[in-house]
Order: structure tokens, then sequence, then C-alpha cells
């Protein structure tokens, strides 16, 4: 017997649905679990240099496309409202919220300036600047990392695939190798979140995770 159809659905034999939830389960391990054992000491180093930026009076400037951008957003929100109530909130903005900013440049010159210009005008030497991306071929986000190093801030990547040109343009980028946009975007979720945590801890709050 199957599951009976819906408005001419296919049917679906007792466990087979269930049995696609497992299997993207497995996936969604298999993925981080192949990232972070690739990636953990370059987390540890890039975590470690944004605590030091941080202690020197600098903020946190984040962007992405997208889904990026709600993840971008994410990781802003995280360091400006603290999930742990004990940890102090740090200096961060997110790019991607104020929409007549984005659609004024992106309607008198070009999208792909649409966070470079914010980048100059809100950053400084010792901010950060971290892009999202599941491709890592975004042109408003390689051309912001390209800008940041340039002014001395610290450019923090995360893309998938194979990175695209994301790479070349950051300090540290850490490249998810799948080429699911699903997989990609739960192994950088969980990456902003142990980022957000070690960079607590590297500044001495209590490792309470």
């Amino acid at each position: 017997m199957t599951i009976a159809s819906h408005l001419g659905a296919p049917a679906f034999a007792p466990g087979e649905l269930a049995g696609k939830v497992l299997r993207q389960c497995q996936e969604v391990i298999d993925t981080k679990q192949q990232f972070f054992n690739e990636n953990a000491e370059r987390i540890a180093d890039c975590c470690q240099a944004m605590a030091r930026a941080f202690d020197a009076g600098g903020k946190l400037l984040a962007f992405g496309n997208g889904g990026s951008s709600c993840d971008a957003a994410h990781m802003v929100v995280e360091c400006t409202h603290p999930i742990i109530e004990r940890r102090p909130a740090l200096p961060a903005i997110a790019l991607t919220t104020d929409t007549a900013t984005l659609t004024a440049i992106g309607n008198d010159q070009d999208f792909s300036l649409a966070y470079v210009q914010q980048l100059r005008l809100l950053g400084k030497p010792g901010d950060i600047a971290m892009g999202m991306s599941t491709s890592g071929k975004s042109a408003n986000v390689n051309r912001a990392l390209v800008a940041a190093k340039e002014m001395g801030m610290l450019a923090v990547g995360y893309a998938g695939r194979d990175g695209g040109r994301m790479p070349g343009a950051c300090d540290y980028c850490f490249i998810v190798p799948s080429f699911s946009i699903p997989r990609i975007q739960e192994t950088q979720e969980t990456l902003l979140h142990i980022m957000w945590d070690l960079i607590h801890v590297i500044r001495g709050e209590e490792d309470v995770l």
C-alpha cells in the first residue's frame, strides 16, 4: 500500500519519505564534518584575528545576497544582541538591511557597488568585513572584500562550491566543498555560530556552550 497521492502528486511507499529525511540529515552531517575537519585550525586563527580587531576598537560589517544576506544579518545580531546574556555585545553593522540605500545604488549606479560604497563610508582601518556567498562569485560581495583589504580591514569570506573568486579577495576564506546550496548554507550558519562563540572565549568570556 502506498500513501495516497494529493492532486496528482506521486504516491510514496510507507517509509520512503522518512528515508529521504534521513538521507538529507546524513548529508548535512557529512558536509559539516568534512568542512570543519579541514578548516578547524584556520577558523581558530581567524577568530583570534577578529578578537584582536574587536579589542582594538574595530567593528564588524557583514554583507551578502539572498539567503546569504540573512546570514550576514544573523551574524550581526549575534554580535549586537548576544544570545548569552552574560556576554558583552560587539559592534556590528549589516550592510544588507538598508533597502533605500541598496536600491538607490542599484538604480542610480550598479548593484555591484551596493556594498563597496557602504563599506567605504562606514568602515575604517582595523574593522572586519565579512562577505557571505554560496558560490563565491557574487560581484558586489567580492568587490567589497577587495576594498576592505585595500582599506586595511580584516577581510573574511564565506563561500561554497570551488570558492569562485572570493579566496583572492580575502585574508580568510572558508569554502564549503559542496554544490548543494542548502548544505552550504547550513554549514555556514554553523560556522558563524562557532566563530561568534570562539571570539568571546578568546576575549576571556566564560566557555558556556
